[in-house]
């Protein structure tokens, strides 16, 4: 049965500045405007050998640069201003002498590399780049016309000191939707191959150049730069741009109240078509495998300001309030990471997932720099009877005779038996299944889950896939030897049965309405319970956020306590996040029927520290 509301792919986070004079622009004729206006300006206060106006125009890779630039020539030729412009790209050390330095990040390991913690954005580029540029600088100095040095780092290298300083952003989603078209990681030339890709930009690009992102905004609100200026560049043909001081702002004000990222869907090779149908996806698309509403450094928010829409990373909300949304307890334990993910696996109508183990916590952080290792649980959201799920050994295999079998059933080209090593059970709606670091595990075919885990995503080692090729033609990744080090025999039928199996609680009751502790455990840092609501519940964060996602029902109400006028809706199987500072709140079933919320918060019990690298001292590129 179909939700009686349509699924809402671009949740939409209203930020009130109605109050305040008008501080967002967007469109390229604005900005074309804009740019002529300053060049006009700086014509009519100076004598003609300092009226040029040069601006940096930094960004993130894969951000279409040339539309804006060609618009703004076209622009200049038509008033008789003098254009020229540059590419970071232009200074980049070659292609084989940045793969060399970079080795010990990118690896040989297709999937796998070690997390960059210690790069510099400056590592990329050529020893006399600056040089270069501030040579270009001086010949520039004689058109008295407008200039625009583009691309990754144009603030380092930036020859003399701009006019204007922009940074045009460009969501993680939308390089990926790149990478299918061949864009490799930045620097290191075009790929074929989007599982390297992908390894390429997550141990090496976007730790380096994200931070080098926060960075440039630190550097720009702390010292209150003038003329320096955040772009959502995330739609090249409609631009928007705001001071990078009233981004800070905007931020500061959106992480004081209940929001929701924007989902990021993907296809896969045993996606299902349930989530497809639900959300409306491209009709052209054979599946939908994976939905991520939030993983944190994955997902964007739409905030909408002065009645424009704009795009921003999760993680630039995180960086700017991380004690308002996390809470004082779990920033010290996290710091500005947002620790928890949901994410959607479509098995319906689709085939199983590979089997698979994730690794330990001091696997994660000596082979691969990660500083939090993946814990995991399934909650079936939906199935058709008969779904299967599979979890731990069973009594009296263990890893190496599972791994052995896969071997020889590689090797001889013939299926292997999986209920021969691993767990069967059958799946329900409503069922948890908790997955610790070192179990083996995966869900079968025509099962929606709601993950339900750690953020970390990325560290799956697959044993097992059935032997069939990925969508690209190409074998899956198998990784038996990380899997080697990291299934633990322990995990076990009995271990499953006694303790990995949800069997839920009742802690609290308000009238006929019910909250439920289903899962917690002492190696997981999450707390999942559900709440089975039919009118209306009463909570409190206690100084702690929490996530809900509406499993069953057609739409539910948060409002705030201290701000009923910020109330907000949301859908079936939709996420939002309730930030700490919010304290009392109440939900109340909009639905026609009793409905269910599943709610997701830091374990109570949980207090090892997994605090992501340390960051350089502040604004260390920029001092």
């Amino acid at each position: 049965m179909k939700p009686a509301t349509a699924f809402q792919s671009h949740p939409i986070n209203p930020v009130d500045f109605r109050h305040e004079p008008l501080f967002m622009n967007q469109g390229i004729d604005s900005w074309n405007s804009f740019i002529m206006s300053t060049h006009k300006q700086k014509s009519q206060l100076h004598p003609p050998e300092k009226r040029g106006v040069y601006i940096t125009l930094d960004g993130t890779h894969g951000a279409d640069f040339d539309k804006l630039l060609i618009q703004l020539q076209q622009a200049c030729e038509q008033e008789g201003i003098a254009f020229s412009s540059d590419s970071t790209s232009h200074y980049v050390k070659p292609e084989a002498e940045l793969r060399a330095e970079m080795a010990p990040y990118l690896t040989d390991n297709r999937a796998f590399g070690y997390k960059a913690s210690d790069v510099r954005p400056i590592q990329y580029f050529l020893p006399d780049a600056k040089a270069a540029l501030q040579k270009s600088a001086r010949q520039f100095d004689a058109m008295c016309g407008i200039h625009v040095l583009h691309g990754p780092g144009a603030s380092l290298l930036e020859g003399k000191t701009p006019d204007l300083r922009f940074y045009a952003d460009y969501s993680r989603e939308n390089q990926q939707r790149r990478h299918a078209e061949h864009m490799g990681s930045f620097g290191l030339g075009i790929s074929s191959d989007k599982v390297e890709t992908y390894k390429n930009c997550l141990f090496l690009e976007w730790p380096v150049w994200e931070t080098y992102r926060r960075d440039w905004l630190d550097h720009h609100v702390q010292h209150s730069v003038n003329q320096a200026y955040y772009m959502d560049l995330n739609r090249s043909e409609a631009p928007v741009w705001l001071p990078a001081a009233k981004l800070a702002s905007v931020l500061h004000q959106a992480a004081r109240q209940p929001f929701r990222v924007k989902p990021f869907f993907a296809p896969g090779i045993w996606g299902g078509q349930y989530l497809k149908e639900l959300c409306g996806l491209p009709e052209e698309w054979p599946n939908c495998a994976w939905s991520f509403e939030p993983i944190a450094p994955e997902n964007t928010l739409l905030l909408c300001v002065q009645n424009v829409t704009f795009e921003v990373p999760f993680t630039l909300l995180m960086e700017a309030a991380p004690q308002e949304i996390m809470g004082t307890r779990n920033f010290e334990l996290f710091g500005d990471y947002f620790p928890i993910r949901f994410d959607y696996l479509d098995t319906m109508q689709g085939g199983e997932l590979s089997l698979q183990v994730h690794p330990l916590q001091e696997y994660a952080e000596a082979q691969f720099n990660e500083h939090m290792t993946q814990q995991e649980s399934y909650y079936i959201m939906r199935n058709v009877p008969g779904a299967k799920v599979y979890l731990g050994l069973k009594e009296g295999i263990t890893g190496g005779r599972l791994l052995e079998a896969v071997e020889n059933a590689h090797l001889q080209e013939e299926p292997l038996e999986l209920s021969d090593y691993v767990n069967e059970y059958h799946s329900h709606t409503g069922d948890l299944y908790l997955i610790p670091p070192g179990t083996v595990h995966c869900s079968g075919r025509d099962n929606l889950v709601l993950e339900i885990s750690s953020t970390t995503w990325w560290f799956t080692f697959k044993i097992y896939d059935y032997l069939r090729l990925d969508a690209d033609g190409k074998p899956r990744p198998m990784n038996p030897e990380h899997a080697r080090h990291n299934i633990n025999d322990a995990m076990n039928t009995s271990a499953v049965e006694d303790g990995l199996i949800a069997r839920p609680s009742v802690v609290s009751r308000q009238g006929g309405n019910t909250e439920e502790l289903l899962g917690q455990r002492e190696e997981l840092l999450f707390q999942v319970s559900r709440l089975n609501l039919q009118d209306t519940w009463k909570a409190d964060t206690q100084g702690e956020f929490v996530m809900y996602n509406l499993v069953e029902g057609d739409r539910v109400r948060l409002v705030p306590a201290a701000d009923e006028g910020g109330a907000v809706e949301w859908g079936y199987a939709e996420s939002y996040i309730v930030p700490a500072c919010i304290g009392e709140y109440r939900l109340e079933n909009l639905s026609e029927s009793p409905c269910t919320l599943i709610a997701a918060r830091v374990n109570p019990e949980w207090n090892l520290p997994l605090l992501p690298p340390s960051r350089r001292a502040a604004n260390g590129e920029f001092s």
